[in-house]
C-alpha cells in the first residue's frame, strides 16, 4: 500500500475511490498471466507446512492466498530483516532491509508448494517489477521468496528459471531467492482485505487481483 499517514488516507479517499470503476468501464481489469505447472514441487509430508512469500502490498497477497483451498492460515508481516526493525513504522523508511511478506500456513495434500509458486507468479504480484509492484515504490516491496528449506529453495530456483525458459513474462523475473525470519505485522494489518472492504486501496489494487485468481483458478478456491 502507499506509505500514507492514516489521516492523509482518510482526505484521499473520496477520491481514490472513484478511480476503480472508471478503469472497469474502460476494460482495464487485471487478469491472471497464465504459466506453467511446475515440473518439480516439494514432495508431500505430514503435518502443516508452511512458504513465505513476498510482492508487494501485504493486503494483497494475504487475501489471493487466504482464498486458495488447502491453506490454513496467511500471516502478514515483515521478512529479511532484523526483528527488532520489524515494525510498520521502521519498515517504511526503506531502511530495514525488510520486504512486506506474508506466511502461508497449508495442508501439502491439498495443496502443493508449486502451486502456491504457480498463483504468486500468475496473479498475486508482478515478477517482473523491481523493487515496486504498481503505485508502491521501495525495496520492501521487492519480489522475494523465503525458501523454508533446501528443498523449498531447489523447487523456487527451478519454476524460475522454467518460467524464463517458457518466456511467461515479456520482461526478465527480478524475484530473489533470500533468507532472514519472519516477523508477523501489526494487528490492523491482518485481514485487512476482509475487515475494509471499500478502502479505496483495496477496491483499486485488491480486489481485482482477487476476482482474477478465482477465475483464472476456480479449482483452487476454497
Amino acid at each position: 500500500m502507499l506509505k500514507w499517514s492514516l489521516p492523509a488516507v482518510a482526505l484521499l479517499g473520496a477520491a481514490l475511490f472513484l478511480v476503480p470503476d472508471a478503469l472497469s468501464s474502460a476494460g482495464m481489469v487485471e487478469r491472471a498471466v497464465p504459466v506453467p505447472v511446475p515440473t518439480l514441487d516439494v514432495k508431500p509430508g505430514k503435518g502443516e507446512q508452511v512458504a513465505v512469500l513476498a510482492g508487494g502490498c501485504f493486503w494483497g497477497m494475504e487475501a489471493v492466498f487466504q482464498s486458495v483451498k488447502g491453506v490454513h492460515s496467511v500471516t502478514t508481516g515483515y521478512a529479511g530483516g532484523t526483528p527488532q526493525t520489524a515494525t510498520y513504522d521502521q519498515v517504511s523508511t526503506e531502511r530495514t532491509a525488510h520486504a512486506e511478506a506474508v506466511r502461508i500456513a497449508y495442508d501439502p495434500r491439498k495443496v502443493s508448494y508449486g502451486t502456491l509458486l504457480r498463483v504468486y507468479f500468475s496473479v498475486a504480484h508482478d515478477p517482473t517489477q523491481l523493487n515496486r509492484q504498481y503505485p508502491d515504490t521501495g525495496s520492501s516491496y521487492r519480489s522475494a521468496i523465503f525458501p523454508q528449506d533446501a528443498e523449498q529453495r531447489s523447487v523456487a530456483a527451478a519454476y524460475i528459471a522454467q518460467l524464463t525458459r517458457a518466456k511467461a513474462f515479456s520482461r526478465p523475473i527480478v524475484t530473489k531467492l533470500e533468507t532472514g525470519g519472519f516477523y508477523p505485522a501489526e494487528e490492523y494489518h491482518q485481514d485487512f482485505f476482509w475487515r475494509h472492504p471499500t478502502h479505496p486501496y483495496i477496491v483499486r489494487w485488491d480486489k481485482p487481483k482477487v476476482a482474477a485468481f478465482r477465475n483464472a483458478y476456480p479449482q483452487l478456491v476454497n
